[in-house]
């Protein structure tokens, strides 16, 4: 067994496009038009779109705490350079009691997502 994907769930698939793709530098590895994007995160992280006129429930997908953390090598130098890109992070680098360091950002969506550095 394996991961394939984390699936998020956005608000304006084209917007999540841009942040995901431009902005994060994630390469798009597939697209089914309007339905969903995947792109390489390691396992693919899936960002699909939830309709305005849905109901509660699934609303409910959209803007919380995805719990997916992505690795980079110098996590300071990448808040850094996502921040002057306008990325609105929760709190600066926090070094945490286990050896790693985390900084929660924010997708268009408002969907919660962890930088994580050694």
């Amino acid at each position: 067994m394996k991961l394939y994907g984390i699936r998020i769930f956005v608000d304006d698939l084209d917007q999540a496009k841009l942040f995901y793709r431009d902005t994060l530098g994630l390469p798009v590895v597939w697209e089914m038009e309007g339905t969903a994007i995947g792109f390489d995160a390691g396992a693919q992280l899936i960002v699909e779109p939830v309709a305005p006129d849905a109901g509660p429930e699934d609303r409910a997908l959209v803007g919380r705490f995805v719990g997916c953390s992505l690795q980079v090598d110098d996590i300071e130098e990448t808040y850094r350079a996502l921040s002057a890109t306008g990325v609105l992070f929760d709190s600066l680098p926090e070094k945490q009691f286990w050896g790693g360091t985390l900084a929660h950002f924010r997708d268009p969506s408002g969907n919660v997502l962890t930088l994580l550095g050694t």
